[in-house]
């Protein structure tokens, strides 16, 4: 796995000009990045970013123009936001293939973040298995960054999944309706379509993002095998060649269409991903794609 810091700021700087979309009206609530644009009575100031192409010239601060040359547009905060929750998978299921989904996983979440955080959006993380984990919450600008991504590198991986617990632990947690984004690879003995349907039956909007490794979905193997499974040890034995490879992964591949089915007949949006995918390709295309992010 990755020891190293989960972005580097080259990659940032291309993320300043996007922002995470809902499309649900939430009652009383507002975008950070709708109103952050403009100053005015009543709101407080939170950060600067750079000033770009078609930004309002009214949010510039003019002071720090004359003093650095540089163009940076203000941006103020105004309440109440739409919360943007992450459901992080941290299952053993994920670090399967040495770990190359956790990996991906954790950089995603993080690149979203920041996304979220430089529009001023309220962030929030929650890793999870059989139950709801560690929670990193933040708010207020792309200077709280460093400390969330610091949260989200220290997050490991271990337990079972259980989607129907969690969710009812979610449920119960927040009462404030509003985003959610899953990253897992949705892998649940017991399923996850009914878990996930709970919540947004409950008033939330679902971005689901499935992760998987290449071997995840077109297995290598030949021969006969005995296939373990990473979270419940369970044993399977079986003759493995290349027409079980078809059927494994026409099988796969229509598991993941139930997940995609289930988020769009919800009014939300889904992305499979697999790991193979740089993850810039990722965010400039599959989630633009999606109207995830714009």
């Amino acid at each position: 796995m990755s020891t190293g810091p989960l972005l580097d700021r080259e990659f940032l700087e291309k993320l300043e000009r996007l922002t995470i979309h809902w499309q649900k009206s939430f009652a009383g609530l507002v975008g950070g990045h709708n109103t952050s644009h403009f100053p005015g009575s009543g709101q407080e100031f939170l950060d600067h970013r750079n000033f770009h192409h078609g930004d309002d010239l009214r949010a510039v601060n003019w002071r720090a123009y004359l003093r650095l040359e540089k163009m940076f547009l203000k941006m103020f905060q105004v309440e109440p936001h739409v919360p943007v929750r992450m459901l992080l998978d941290l299952s053993t299921s994920m670090t399967t293939h040495g770990g190359g989904k956790f990996d991906y996983a954790r950089k995603l979440a993080a690149a979203l973040c920041y996304v979220g955080l430089v529009r001023l959006d309220s962030m929030e993380v929650n890793g999870f298995s059989n139950r709801l984990g560690r929670r990193l919450l933040s708010s207020g600008g792309r200077h709280r960054f460093p400390a969330v991504m610091d949260g989200i590198s220290a997050m490991g991986a271990g337990g079972s999944t259980d989607y129907l617990s969690v969710i009812r632990e979610f449920i119960s947690s927040y009462s404030q309706r509003g985003l959610v984004i899953v990253i897992s690879d949705f892998l649940d003995d017991a399923g996850c379509e009914r878990a996930l349907q709970y919540l947004s039956d409950y008033g939330h909007e679902l971005m689901l993002l499935q992760i998987w490794s290449d071997e995840d979905r077109t297995p290598p193997w030949t021969g006969e095998l005995e296939l373990r499974d990473a979270e419940s040890g369970a044993a399977l034995k079986l003759d493995f060649d290349d027409q079980a490879r078809i059927r494994y992964t026409h099988s796969f591949d229509e598991y993941a269409a139930t997940i995609q089915t289930m988020a769009h007949r919800s009014g939300g949006r889904y992305a499979g991903i697999a790991t193979s995918q740089p993850i810039e390709s990722v965010i400039f295309g599959d989630l633009v794609r999606m109207r995830g992010i714009a």
